[in-house]
């Protein structure tokens, strides 16, 4: 596969990166095809996972690349990654406050952002693609970060947080489509709410990775950046909703330190 990729522009490593971890998000959604109802304890597993995905490819895949490329730059390096991280975060938190999505199994008046009309269905969908947005930048900066041809991004590491990111899309694909399907709505329907969340995924991707691309002396800032979108993802969202229960507690600490573990090993074998 890695040989395959070489060949093609990194614009388009990015593509086909992110229509892989948005067909993942389709799979996890097309499980309303097969049950109406998927085990809570199963589903904060799942949850708990995703977030120690993304802890470790915040970590190894994007913010000690982009320290590291920092210093190869003649950058201050932990000034570039506190800037970017932190900018990150900032995005995030503007974002999840005025765009307007509601978490699963939380009804209308637990919506967040502005205030609007719009359907449940449409908030829930809103809310999982809030999740997708610096996951999808964050592949399509680490592809446009290989162009750079500097020693600290390789197409392993990329290949590596594409896949991450693929694995702990599937809980998110179903965390949209199951509530669908309990409300009432058509399995199709549901199936299609649930995928469309992965959507923003390709958009991103190739946005990320053009820019890079054309502004590289930004790419430290933007491996930053896209780490620190994901952490607040997994610290404002992810361990929140895995945790609701206090009986699964130690069933989703296990899982996330699994993801973690998945992860790691991903990145450094790959990398």
């Amino acid at each position: 596969m890695i040989d395959f990729l070489v060949q093609l522009d990194p614009v388009l490593q990015a593509l086909l990166a992110t229509l892989f971890t948005w067909g993942v998000t389709a799979a996890g959604a097309a499980l309303v095809f097969f049950t109406s109802a998927v085990n809570r304890r199963f589903m904060d597993a799942m949850l708990g996972f995703a977030a120690g995905v993304m802890i470790a490819a915040s970590f190894w895949s994007l913010l000690a690349p982009g320290i590291e490329m920092a210093e190869q730059l003649g950058h201050v390096a932990w000034l570039t990654a506190v800037i970017g991280f932190m900018g990150g975060g900032i995005f995030m938190r503007l974002a999840d406050r005025l765009l307007p999505h509601l978490h699963p199994d939380l009804g209308l008046d637990k919506s967040e952002g502005i205030k609007t009309t719009w359907q449940r269905s449409t908030l829930l969908v809103l809310a999982i693609t809030l999740h997708n947005i610096p996951e999808g930048l964050a592949v399509g900066v680490a592809f446009g970060a290989v162009a750079a041809d500097l020693p600290s991004a390789t197409l392993g590491g990329a290949l590596a947080l594409a896949i991450g990111i693929g694995i702990q899309n599937f809980p998110e694909g179903t965390a949209v489509a199951m509530p669908l399907r309990r409300e009432g709505m058509s399995r199709r329907r549901s199936f299609l709410m649930g995928q469309a969340s992965g959507a923003v995924e390709p958009l991103a991707a190739v946005i990320g990775a053009l820019f890079v691309m054309r502004m590289q002396g930004i790419l430290p800032y933007a491996l930053c950046f896209a780490a620190g979108a994901m952490i607040f993802v997994v610290v404002e969202e992810l361990i929140p909703e895995s945790q609701r229960k206090n009986e699964n507690i130690d069933l989703v600490t296990m899982a996330t330190m699994s993801g973690f573990t998945i992860m790691m090993m991903l990145d450094v074998s790959l990398g």
